[in-house]
């Protein structure tokens, strides 16, 4: 007969809790009456931690890459459920109280998410740095970049649907697993809900496999890579607006601020603010197709319409535009230069000429660059016709 559930859980070296969470998992089981199986998914343990729980009826799945993520991968592509319910093997989750998650799933969820901030944590169960500032502040970058209506980004019990989290083309080896599965879980459309839970402090004699730091920026890294628009296009937005409006006010003259007087070097920097904010919008739109294209980032309008209505030519009529004004600005100053001879002009006159002509100029070189690695893209999106 099929299974139901599968209670997965990586395993490195946990002879010393893995009893314990192998065995409610199983009271789970037969309490609930649910036709399910508990599998261990190890990552190479030396303590004999794969015989302790075949002894206690689990099944074990050696998964011979190394990392949190990998065993993981391993483990939802050995189950043998039509859901999925893991969690770390150290004991710091209850794996003999799974209703709420099954339930869920029962109801259509894709993937359930713990809480272990609306359940409860006991005393000494997760560090503070974690508690308050590694989860709150990665589970609201979360919730801001992708819209997840998720609070507890990185809770290790959760539970979904293997057909549908197995065709999210999961990849990462490490503990930026866990957000990974959120994030394309969002993008890809699932039905993800959340359940309270509780976490304990686990019963290892050793330090946890969680590196702090390195996990934490694993995970943030993973975050941004995957929204190019808060990491490129929105600040290269705001650059080209905060520089914009500086050089449009200090373009006609010296500008006085409070007890400064705003000239052509704040002029300068304002036309490097432009000049990088274009660079990094355009890097943002472009890596935004890329991903549409390579099938890491689901489409969007934007992506839709760069793929099938973009138009180079229009692009490069504005390039060229960009290019004309710088010229036209080039000449301006050549002919102030004349007119006066040759002779040593006033910085703060010919640089208001100047900045900007380069600045137009810059823009223009990008704009068609940019308009053509567009249309390279899409190049590769065209379906080849038939012969």
């Amino acid at each position: 007969m099929s299974v139901e559930l599968t209670i997965l859980m990586p395993c490195l070296n946990e002879a010393r809790t893995l009893p314990t969470c192998v065995q409610a998992a199983q009271s789970f089981l037969a309490r609930a009456g649910v036709r399910g199986e508990v599998l261990v998914a190890d990552n190479g343990s030396t303590d004999g931690s794969q015989a302790l729980a075949q002894s206690l009826g689990a099944r074990v799945v050696p998964v011979p890459e190394k990392g949190y993520g990998a065993a993981l991968r391993g483990g939802i592509e050995a189950a043998h459920g039509r859901f999925v319910i893991m969690g770390d093997s150290d004991a710091s989750y209850d794996f003999s109280r799974l209703d709420p998650f099954l339930q869920a799933l029962r109801g259509g969820a894709q993937l359930v998410m713990g809480n272990r901030f609306a359940g409860g944590i006991a005393p000494g169960a997760m560090p503070a740095l974690h508690r308050y500032l590694g989860n709150p502040v990665l589970s609201w970058v979360g919730r801001t970049f992708f819209k997840v209506p998720v609070r507890d980004f990185h809770c290790g019990l959760r539970g979904f649907d293997r057909h549908a989290v197995k065709a999210l083309g999961l990849s990462t080896s490490g503990m930026e697993f866990a957000s990974e599965m959120v994030v394309k879980a969002a993008l890809g459309g699932l039905r993800i809900s959340e359940v309270p839970t509780t976490l304990q402090p686990d019963g290892r004699d050793r330090p946890p496999h969680l590196r702090s730091w390195r996990d934490g920026w694993r995970h943030l890294r993973f975050l941004l890579l995957f929204s190019p628009r808060w990491l490129f296009l929105y600040p290269g937005l705001a650059l080209i607006l905060l520089g914009s409006l500086g050089m449009a006010l200090i373009l006609p003259g010296r500008l006085p601020l409070v007890h400064v007087m705003l000239d052509i070097h704040t002029l300068l920097y304002c036309a490097a603010a432009v000049i990088m904010g274009s660079q990094l919008a355009m890097v943002g739109a472009l890596a935004r197709v890329a991903g549409t294209q390579t099938g890491l980032l689901p489409p969007s309008r934007f992506t839709r319409w760069a793929l099938s209505s973009f138009r180079l030519e229009l692009a490069l009529l504005v390039a060229l535009a960009s290019l004309l004004g710088s010229a036209f600005m080039v000449l301006s100053s050549w002919w102030i230069w004349q007119g006066a001879g040759f002779a040593q002009l006033d910085p703060a006159v010919v640089m208001r000429r100047a900045i900007p002509a380069v600045t137009l100029a810059l823009l223009g070189v990008e704009i068609m660059v940019g308009a053509f690695f567009l249309t390279f893209l899409q190049f590769g999106h065209a379906k080849p016709r038939a012969a």
